[in-house]
């Protein structure tokens, strides 16, 4: 007989803009999002199936200093009020402020915060995966030997990126696209 209860274990590392929501380089204000169609019924439905979420984003726009870390926490209190999830919406959240060459820790395809939350919440990384839409998001997720997810609601096609194809990559038309595939 199965058990009909949720599993534990299982998570998805999200990309924010480009995945969840519509991107705008360096977004600060939070009256600019937009969710991308489908975003908030995929969360739902993860959920539903037992998935912890993760929100993973790199914001080099504070590094570069285009906005705050406060921009960018209320850019994300306005995402998580969009998704009409009940909150908190995500099981942590890892927001990398460094410009590209700038000393990081955290900066996708760093894959350490994965790491640290596989850990903490005793995830099985097999039940793993990084959502996004960019290079960084996919090797992110490869440097924690978890599965990389590309979706084409970016501003590339993951499909024109040589490291998709050369580790045959799924890409999905949109997150919920791929939230569908998943039992």
């Amino acid at each position: 007989m199965s058990d009909p209860s949720p599993r534990t274990g299982r998570a998805l590392f999200l990309d924010r803009d480009g995945t969840l929501i519509i991107d705008k380089v360096y977004l600060a204000d939070p009256a600019g999002v937009e969710l991308i169609p489908g975003a908030a019924t995929a969360l739902k439905r993860a959920r539903e199936l037992g998935f912890l979420l993760f929100l993973f984003t790199n914001q080099s726009g504070i590094g570069r200093g285009y906005h705050t870390i406060e921009d960018t926490h209320r850019v994300n209190a306005r995402l998580e009020e969009l998704l009409a999830l009940p909150r908190p919406v995500f099981d942590g959240i890892c927001i990398a402020p460094e410009a590209p060459g700038q000393p990081s820790l955290y900066r996708k395809p760093s894959p350490r915060f994965i790491v640290e939350m596989i850990a903490r919440h005793h995830l099985d990384p097999a039940e793993c995966y990084v959502v996004g839409d960019a290079a960084s998001d996919h090797q992110a997720a490869l440097n924690a030997g978890i599965r990389p997810i590309l979706v084409r609601t970016g501003k590339i096609d993951p499909l024109s990126l040589p490291e998709v194809a050369r580790n045959g990559s799924p890409v999905f038309e949109d997150i919920a696209a791929f939230v569908r595939t998943l039992a």
